[in-house]
């Protein structure tokens, strides 16, 4: 039975602070209690089984802000943190070309072991934390990879969100002149159910809130996570800045 610190790790001051970041896919390892799906090294390295670089820029950011953030500790062929328990992609079957056989024909009993030892916790750090820090914003950061089936992805940023725009609408209207080519909910959007963990803590609470996807060969040292750092810390502070300079105005965020 794995424990919570094989899960979830929550780094920084659990302290009031105006962001808090999370990194579900932070992580490629495979505990030995959970084997290793019948997949080989490779791909249980690949980024089919985390996202390479998101948990270096969530460090940068991070740092950057002083604050705090929970990053998931296994693969997420394993249980995507980002996924709610009830659909399939939760555990996948099959992850871009690659077959997954250690997660076929998995029983009931099964499939809830996985949740009760790797979901429930790490949703149960993350709204702890939350409670506690109470940030102005909440980011979730992401990586994915230059090309998808076969094809080559021109985005170089995503800025993706749900149902509340605000932290976005900004942060793009700051990053129009960023050295990299930025989109609205790209390659990703909330219609892929990319955004469950915006859905589960941010709205409910009203947390202005983002989710950043940055091409993962944009990540692939500290130099160019700095770079990647370095623009997103100043769009995401003018978003904060504007959205509670207009909620003062009008009262409320």
């Amino acid at each position: 039975m794995l424990k919570e610190e094989d899960v979830v790790n929550v780094v920084g001051p659990i302290a009031p602070c105006d962001v808090m970041f999370v990194c579900e896919h932070a992580s490629c390892n495979f505990p030995p209690e959970l084997g290793d799906l019948g997949i080989s090294e490779d791909v249980r390295r690949s980024h089919v089984a985390w996202d390479p670089g998101a948990l270096e820029l969530t460090k940068a950011l991070a740092g950057r802000f002083g604050a705090t953030y929970v990053a998931g500790q296994v693969s997420r062929l394993l249980y995507d943190c980002n996924r709610p328990p009830e659909v399939d992609s939760a555990i996948p079957k099959r992850s871009e070309v690659f077959d997954i056989p250690g997660n076929a024909n998995l029983t009931e009993i099964e499939r809830r072991d996985r949740v009760e030892q790797i979901y429930t916790p790490f949703r149960a750090a993350t709204e702890q934390a939350l409670a506690v820090i109470e940030p102005k914003a909440m980011v979730t950061v992401h990586s994915f990879t230059p090309v998808y089936h076969g094809a080559r992805r021109d985005v170089e940023v995503g800025i993706l969100h749900d149902h509340d725009a605000r932290l976005a609408d900004h942060m793009l209207s700051a990053l129009r002149d960023a050295p990299f080519k930025i989109q609205r909910n790209a390659p990703y959007g909330p219609e892929d159910g990319v955004t469950h963990s915006l859905r589960a803590y941010a709205l409910p609470n009203k947390i202005p809130n983002v989710m950043l996807e940055v091409r993962n060969d944009l990540l692939t040292d500290s130099g160019a996570v700095d770079l990647v750092a370095d623009v997103i810390e100043d769009a995401l502070r003018h978003g904060i800045a504007a959205i509670y300079a207009s909620s003062s105005q009008k009262g409320s965020v």
